[in-house]
């Protein structure tokens, strides 16, 4: 099937026609000529195959069929008028939209703070969060159904062009009940004995934990997994685990001496955190803005 397109200069002659109930009124409020409208009408007519309007001396009527398309005729002129008001508004200072996935720990820890500053720079933006882990956002990114991602970056990742904001290490952390509390690294010989509570095994950091500790010849067996950063820090307190975050996320439980952090070893596990997109998109002033957001928020976390 031929896929036809109604002429939007027929649709407004149309609708004026009808309006007016007079082709030179018509033409006087379209600034045309009689002649023009009236071939105008005639198109339509030839393109809908039906009569839309009569004639009964110099007045117009309109048709069943013309009464049924003048509502239809509204609709479509609103909708393109609409899309000319939001298309007008894009090249205005701080309009638009900003569509951004991040990171549960992101969302939690981050986000309040990135979207305050955000704001006040641009008010008008249209602004929607999405949160999900590393591979999820990556795959938003492709479906085009976010703009930027702020996450952990896995490597081989050729399509995605990413902007390092901060770096990490990954850290165990204790109760003060723990007889880790006072040391500054675990005992390597009592690493497979205890139990830990770590973020999901489906992450970007569970993934680094695992292939870490393989690599020190550990196999963490007895794990609980949850999606949620506060539930493991509360799980860690009252004496169920061990937890594996970074320093920055327990700072202030460390002050408080709630919690204790200790080191994994002499080797460190590091994470980077940036905001990708697509490769070969330029960014737009206020994506290159929430960028800059990013790495100043994150200096803040990092004390």
């Amino acid at each position: 099937m031929r896929e036809e397109i109604i002429d939007s200069r027929q649709l407004l002659a149309f609708r004026t026609l009808a309006h007016t109930g007079s082709f030179t009124l018509a033409a006087k409020q379209l600034n045309l000529t009689q002649s023009a409208v009236s071939h105008s009408i005639k198109a339509l007519e030839d393109d809908l195959n039906c009569s839309l309007i009569s004639r009964l001396g110099r007045k117009i009527h309109l048709t069943q069929a013309g009464e049924n398309f003048l509502s239809a005729a509204e609709r479509m002129i609103r909708q393109m008028q609409h899309v000319r008001t939001e298309l007008d508004s894009l090249g205005k200072w701080g309009a638009g939209r900003l569509r951004i996935g991040a990171g549960t720990t992101a969302c939690q820890y981050v986000l309040p703070s990135l979207i305050r500053e955000f704001r006040q720079t641009f008010p008008d933006c249209q602004l929607s969060v999405v949160p999900g882990d590393a591979k999820e956002l990556l795959e938003l990114l492709r479906s085009n159904e976010i703009d930027m991602a702020l996450t952990l970056i896995p490597p081989g990742q050729d399509d995605i062009q990413h902007q390092i904001v901060f770096e990490d290490a990954l850290q165990f952390v204790v109760s003060p009940m723990h007889p880790w509390a006072s040391r500054k690294n675990a005992p390597l010989n009592e690493i497979e004995q205890q139990s830990y509570v770590t973020y999901s095994k489906k992450s970007y950091t569970f993934e680094l934990v695992r292939k870490h500790f393989r690599s020190e010849g550990h196999d963490l067996s007895n794990v609980i997994e949850l999606g949620s950063m506060e539930a493991i820090k509360e799980l860690v307190k009252i004496g169920i685990g061990v937890g594996i975050v970074a320093p920055w996320i327990v700072q202030k439980e460390s002050e408080e001496e709630s919690l204790f952090v200790v080191g994994l070893g002499q080797k460190k596990v590091k994470r980077s955190w940036a905001v990708c997109h697509l490769k070969g998109r330029k960014p737009t002033l206020m994506e290159e803005t929430f960028i800059g957001l990013c790495e100043s928020v994150f200096d803040g976390v990092k004390g």
